[in-house]
């Protein structure tokens, strides 16, 4: 089954959910979620960064420079979908140059 199903019988059923209980199901979802928009990116990114009969060595080389860092992005997201913790970005520091 998977976690949307389950979040949605436990939000349609009489009998309420206890916090962690919740939380996990949350958790369930978000990772779920995530994992599936994360398999959309990189299938949509292989099909965009192929090789074409047009493409120079150079070219593609490009190309595929490009589709490593948007595939190291999508990995980044899997991996903080996976993460128990919620995602903070790290604060900028603000500078007066004054």
């Amino acid at each position: 089954m998977t976690a949307y199903t389950t979040a949605y019988r436990a939000l349609t059923s009489d009998r309420a959910l206890r916090p962690d209980d919740a939380a996990a199901l949350l958790a369930a979802v978000r990772k779920e979620y995530a994992e599936e928009l994360a398999t959309a990116v990189e299938q949509d990114l292989s099909g965009k960064y192929r090789r074409t009969a047009t493409d120079t060595d150079g070219s593609f080389r490009r190309k595929r420079r490009a589709y490593g860092a948007s595939m190291a992005v999508v990995n980044r997201f899997r991996f903080f979908a996976a993460s128990p913790s919620p995602l903070f970005p790290p604060r900028q520091r603000t500078r007066s140059t004054s």
